[in-house]
């Protein structure tokens, strides 16, 4: 089993699936700040997404979509390595050639989340403080903070808040593992239905709309979590003290939820849910076929048989 966790075809899915995760959010970026801004922001008004743009444009500067770009892409490229070797890994190690079903998908995309949550929370600690450090907030009670950089924005939060604040928002990222894993086993079992009959490699058209479709699914199901779990990494939240870890999360996630429903009713829980499905779906789908086709090209570089790849 090792020597199917740690192997060269667990490497290349790997990489392909990391580069494939940093050149689509690169390219869908802005997206991704208008659904941050929407749900941490809570006085901002849900406007479409082109409107939420546009105002952070011009209070902001033109750059200012692009704010925080570099520490995403770090925390994105790792914890998509992570994620993409651990699925693979574990999925070549347990099924041994054998034909995978959506359960068993299910299960190792949950196991490689799981991992993967552990190993890169305190980068989307640190990346989420600075992508919206500097932003113009609409809620006066939002504290600005002033990192110069990554490895100092590690230091601050380390001295000023513990090393457990590195890992605020684990346990609805934990929930939220759940997501990638759907995501997984929707698009596993899609590919699986297109290829049934005469194992082919796939077109380019047929990976980007399965993996749009996968990733669709997927957000809505788990959106409320994320939206907790977006407040929960900016930190500006007070946590009750004198209780265990675990009591103390689940307070704070069903008092951020019961709060977020109070004032905006239940439709509060998918504020963002516009931009988030239009960066969310447009990055994954893209991702998906830019992933096959670098995982693809690297295999038949390194001399294996097509057959390697359709059965995939």
């Amino acid at each position: 089993m090792s020597l199917a966790v740690f192997s060269y075809e667990g490497l290349v899915h790997a990489v392909s699936g990391a580069m494939g995760s940093v050149t689509a959010m690169t390219v869908f970026f802005p997206l991704d700040t208008a659904r941050l801004r929407l749900q941490v922001d809570e006085n901002r008004r849900a406007k479409s997404t082109p409107a939420i743009l546009a105002e952070i444009v011009k209070e902001e500067g033109l750059l200012a979509p692009y704010r925080g770009w570099f520490p995403v892409i770090c925390s994105l490229c790792c914890s998509n390595f992570v994620y993409f070797y651990c699925f693979h890994g574990l999925k070549t190690s347990l099924l041994k050639s054998k034909q995978s079903a959506p359960s068993k998908d299910l299960m190792i995309g949950i196991a490689a989340g799981i991992v993967n949550v552990l190993l890169t929370t305190p980068l989307w600690v640190v990346n989420t403080r600075l992508k919206l450090q500097g932003s113009k907030f609409r809620n006066a009670d939002i504290r600005p903070t002033n990192y110069s950089g990554i490895l100092d924005a590690f230091a601050q939060i380390i001295r000023d808040e513990g090393v457990g604040a590195l890992w605020n928002g684990t346990f609805p990222s934990l929930l939220l593992v759940l997501n990638p894993a759907i995501q997984f086993m929707i698009y596993e079992g899609l590919k699986r239905q297109l290829k049934r009959g005469v194992p082919r490699e796939l077109s380019s058209a047929e990976f980007f709309i399965i993996g749009a479709v996968a990733k669709a699914v997927a957000t809505i199901v788990t959106y409320p979590l994320q939206t907790i779990q977006s407040i929960l990494r900016f930190g500006q939240f007070n946590e009750s003290t004198g209780e265990s870890k675990l009591l103390s999360s689940l307070r704070t996630i069903k008092c951020l939820l019961v709060n977020r429903v109070r004032k905006y009713g239940m439709l509060g829980l998918f504020k963002g849910l516009e931009a988030k499905l239009l960066q969310t779906v447009l990055t994954a789908a893209l991702m998906f076929l830019l992933y096959e086709k670098i995982a693809s090209c690297t295999f038949r570089v390194m001399g294996l048989s097509s057959n390697h790849y359709k059965k995939r």
